[in-house]
């Protein structure tokens, strides 16, 4: 259960997609959130209702900087680094950095405060695996030397660290790796699937599937990760981790496609173009330990999710969106702590 008593939270990135959405429910809550996003992914606007908030404070500051957050500390959240391959590749140097430099930097202030640190890692870490679908036991097939390393190893080096801090210094450690997160707030020019495919749809725009469409993802959406992140956190001292947070729906990219063409109402036509060096052909996560240790399992549908996604981009896309008028009406997502379903089978 998350804890109710007030708490002074970090959230590093908390300016980007996930950490924003992350912000929004901890303010919620009742908690004092620092949020500490250089803005190189990050975007302002996905703070804007939160900036004037009296239990809010936004620091622009690069993590791969010492961190000083004035009194008391409880809980930090490291959301910190670029995580599309778009966006990390473009300075894969500064991506390692943010990885290793931001992940010790943390942990450093985790030692100072007495705070306890979640480390969001990646499927990213399983490489293009070979053993499928992926336990936190397997250790990955990531090709070290190749243009997505920077981040798959970026993430593995950060994941070493957060457990030699609490192997030497005792530091109270979760490890999230989060599988193929989506929703609100996705960047329009991110690169990845769900985003690329909803834009491109929007504008009638050819929808680029690389490879032939066969390799498959596991969707989750963004309000699931959030309650598993939180759950984990607040979960026992002896919970570090990692623990896999993902929809295990394995899904077809093309079939990605198919949806978002049904639910825009697009004309948009397929672009098959070849696959890029070292994209994983299958991901999907086990998740028997969150389950089991957390009590959590996804419970939004691909199909609300991706609406909810659509309606988001319909309304802030610069470029203008698709008319939509005779669309179906926007299904809004929420759901609340207390309306738990059902397990998946």
């Amino acid at each position: 259960m998350a804890s109710a008593k007030p708490m002074h939270i970090l959230v590093t990135g908390g300016a980007g997609f996930i950490g924003s959405h992350l912000c929004d429910r901890l303010v919620q809550k009742g908690h004092r959130i620092f949020c500490l996003d250089n803005l190189q992914s990050g975007h302002r606007a996905n703070i804007r209702p939160l900036l004037n908030h009296p239990r809010f404070e936004f620091i622009e500051q690069d993590i791969c900087d010492p961190i000083e957050i004035r009194g008391p500390l409880d809980r930090i959240y490291n959301l910190a680094c670029p995580a599309s391959p778009r966006h990390y590749q473009r300075d894969p140097i500064g991506t390692v950095r943010t990885c290793v430099l931001g992940a010790q930097n943390v942990l450093e202030l985790a030692v100072q405060k007495g705070s306890r640190a979640l480390q969001a890692s990646t499927s990213e870490i399983y490489g293009d695996p070979e053993v499928h679908p992926q336990p936190e036991s397997y250790f990955g097939h990531v090709n070290p030397t190749g243009p997505r390393a920077c981040y798959d190893e970026g993430k593995r080096c950060a994941e070493t660290l957060f457990f030699d801090y609490q192997r030497i210094y005792d530091v109270p450690i979760k490890v999230a790796r989060i599988f193929n997160t989506y929703g609100p707030r996705m960047l329009e020019n991110d690169g990845r699937v769900v985003s690329n495919f909803i834009v491109q749809a929007l504008r009638n725009e050819p929808l680029t599937l690389y490879g032939d469409g066969s390799q498959t993802r596991s969707f989750c959406y963004v309000d699931d990760l959030l309650e598993g992140l939180e759950l984990l956190m607040e979960s026992p001292r002896d919970v570090s981790g990692p623990c896999n947070l993902g929809n295990p729906h394995e899904v077809p990219v093309r079939e990605i496609a198919r949806l978002v063409l049904d639910q825009t109402g697009s004309r948009s036509p397929i672009e098959f173009r070849p696959l890029p060096q070292d994209d994983p052909k299958r991901r999907q996560p086990v998740i028997g330990r969150a389950q089991h240790l957390l009590g959590w399992f996804p419970r939004v549908d691909l199909q609300r999710g991706l609406r909810a996604t659509i309606d988001y981009f319909s309304l802030h896309m610069p470029s203008g969106p698709l008319d939509r008028a005779n669309q179906p009406a926007p299904a809004r997502v929420h759901v609340r702590a207390s309306a738990r379903s059902q397990r998946p089978h």
